[in-house]
This record gives structure tokens, sequence and C-alpha cells, in this order.
């Protein structure tokens, strides 16, 4: 007896579907089975998963389908192949005995062999789960303000996530790489009882590129693991184990010496001022004394040298600090009110760069930038 399954689906909106989950695919697998989708059929609906086996993403769609059961489909080939099609029915016809899959459309025929869909690997469920729930408006910002400061270090791998911390009064998401610090809080948003956890870079990647709107997100999460859902996709991703440094404790207190200045104007003054810059340190230089601002950078190697200079309000001591312009140009670059406020205390202590005049009063977001030794 031959064990067939068989489907009926839209061609984009499969193509959609697997978009949506195909950033999870790993390009260099340690199980073949991963290299796949996994397809299964129940009561007329297709549920797709992708895995790296440490985040798995599923995707649910409805089709026209009588029987039950799953497949795993090499997906760089069905990929290719829905990306050529123009909106049509698709045809599966499953051979789960010898994994033929053979798909038909208004324009032929067309064979591929999957795998045994018994072989991909179980999603982890998450028990004794605490859960919250977040719109995905404030968790797309929040990622986005705080993914650029994330760390590359292996060797210290809790930096290189986002440090989630949820209690009744408020959210707060924070990244550091030890040389700029962000930290993104809300006051809108609550949960029922305080936790924390990090969270890798790639989920936090793919929940950027599938939020969209401002649908509720259901984020569920124990120990070990969380699960994010929201609209047809459910996401399961291991978190980084091991405790995130004391973030408060870094963020200096007393910041007398504050400048203000518009956003836009500093941020293309550093552009080409750091042009000019070492390649090594990318240093430049901010000189503030009474309402003028100098930004200025050198490169002795190679006799490079820019100087300009913006009004800018600043009260404090005349002061001189160098920092690295690519932070600085990150920082600023998400920020989104016209004018910012940098606050600083001594040349060889933190910088804080805040919104001027933020929009949205439940919204705080700082951030922080270490110094570079000037050279004399």
């Amino acid at each position: 007896m031959v064990n067939n399954m068989h489907f009926l689906v839209s061609s984009t909106a499969l193509l959609k579907h697997l978009q949506s989950i195909s950033g999870v695919l790993s390009t260099n697998n340690s199980l073949p089975i991963l290299d796949n989708f996994l397809f299964e059929i129940n009561d007329g609906e297709l549920t797709i998963s992708a895995s790296d086996l440490e985040t798995t993403m599923k995707t649910s769609m409805n089709v026209d389908a009588k029987d039950a059961g799953k497949i795993a489909v090499p997906a760089k080939q069905i990929l290719e192949m829905l990306k050529t099609f123009p909106e049509q029915p698709l045809n599966f016809q499953v051979n789960t005995d010898n994994f033929s899959i053979e798909i038909s459309s208004d324009n032929g025929k067309y064979s591929m062999v999957g795998q045994n869909g018994d072989e991909f690997p179980r999603t982890v469920q998450v028990t004794d789960a605490n859960n919250i729930r977040v719109s995905s408006d404030i968790i797309a910002k929040a990622i986005n303000k705080t993914l650029f400061a994330t760390g590359n270090d292996d060797l210290r791998p809790v930096m290189s996530g986002v440090f989630c911390q949820f209690s009744p009064d408020d959210i707060v998401f924070v990244a550091t790489d030890a040389h700029k610090l962000v930290r993104y809080r809300r006051t809108d948003s609550e949960s029922t009882g305080s936790s924390s956890f990090i969270l890798p870079k790639k989920p936090l990647n793919l929940l950027k590129s599938n939020l969209k709107g401002d649908e509720e997100v259901m984020v569920e999460y124990n120990e070990s693991n969380a699960v994010f859902k929201f609209n047809d996709i459910v996401m399961t991703c291991r978190l980084i184990d091991g405790k995130y440094p004391n973030y408060e404790a870094v963020i200096p207190k007393e910041n007398p010496n504050v400048l203000t200045v518009d956003r836009i104007s500093l941020l293309n003054s550093i552009k080409r001022v750091s042009i000019f810059a070492n390649k090594t340190t990318h240093q430049v230089r901010l000189k503030m004394a009474g309402s003028e601002l100098k930004i200025s950078a050198e490169d002795l190697d190679f006799s490079n040298e820019a100087n300009e200079r913006l009004t800018c309000s600043y009260a404090g001591e005349d002061m001189e600090i160098g920092f690295n312009s690519r932070f600085l140009m990150e920082m600023l670059n998400n920020i989104d009110t016209s004018e910012v406020k940098i606050e600083m205390s001594e040349p060889n202590r933190a910088g804080i760069i805040l919104p001027a005049n933020p929009e949205n009063e439940n919204e705080d977001i700082l951030m922080l930038v270490m110094p570079v030794m000037l050279n004399r």
C-alpha cells in the first residue's frame, strides 16, 4: 500500500510563509535534515517549520487537503522554485514511503525527493513558563535601538545578546559590548512578575524582520528557552546562559557638563571629520567652550587632519574629550529626536547620549559611550 499525502496551495501564499521563517536556515548545519522545511498537515492546516537546533520557527496556513502526514522538503530548492511562479494553485503529491514529492502547476510537473519528516528535530517544549504580552511595536523598536550595541566576543557570550528585564513597572532592554551601552526602557508595558533573560542575536534579527504593525506578541519563557507567538508565527529559541553584567553600575550618575546640539548637524560633521581620523582608533575629538563645539580628527601617520565647528548650547566647564567616531555615528543614527544631549563629567569617563526632547513620555532611551584617550 502506497501512502500518499496530497494538498493544494496558493504559490504566492506558500512562498510568503516560507520566506517569513527561512531566516532560521543555516548554511553550515550539523544535521543534513536541517537543510529542509518540515511540512506537516493536519485537519486542512499546513504547519511549516525551520530550525538550526538553537532556534525554531513555525508558521501555519490553511490548505486544501484531506490527508494528514509530514515530509521534509529541500528548502533551497522549493524557495527558488516558488520565486519563479506567478500566483496560481500548486498541487503537491507526496509519497510518504519513498519521500518523493511531485508538484503540478498550470505549466507542468516538477519532482524532487524529500526526507522522512519524523527525523526532523522536535521543538523544545517550554514548561513552567512565565509569560508576558507586549505590543510588537515595542519589541521591534527595542530591538532596533539595542541590537547594534551587542558584542561579538565569543569569550563573553552574555554580551552577544540583548538583556530583557520585565517588572510590574516597566520593561527594559539592554545591550553592551563594554565600549558602548544602550538601555531602552518602556513604562507603558508591564508584566505580572519580575524576571529577566538574555536573547541571542539571531532570534532578535528574526523578530526584527517579522514584526509588522502593532499586533500583540505573547512571550513565554523559562530558565533556558523563550517562545514568541504572533500572527501565524511561533518562534522558540534557546536563551544565552549566564549572568548579565551589572549595567546600572557602569552608568555615571553625576554628569555636570551637558552639550545640546542638532543631531543631524553633529552626525554629518562627524561623518566628514572621521574620514581624516586614524584608521585603527577612529578617534574624533570634541572640544566644548561656551556656545561653540569644535570637532576634529587627525591621522599623524598620513598627515591627515580635519576641523569643524558647530553652534551648540553647552552648560558646564570647558572640556575636551575623544570618542570612537563609529560608535557616535551608530548612536546618533538610532535616536529619533532633532536634538541630542551629551552629558559628560571627565575626559576619561563615559559620555551619555540622550534624545533632547523625546516625544513619547513612556519611552526612555539612554546610550553610553566610553571615551578614547586623547593623544596629546
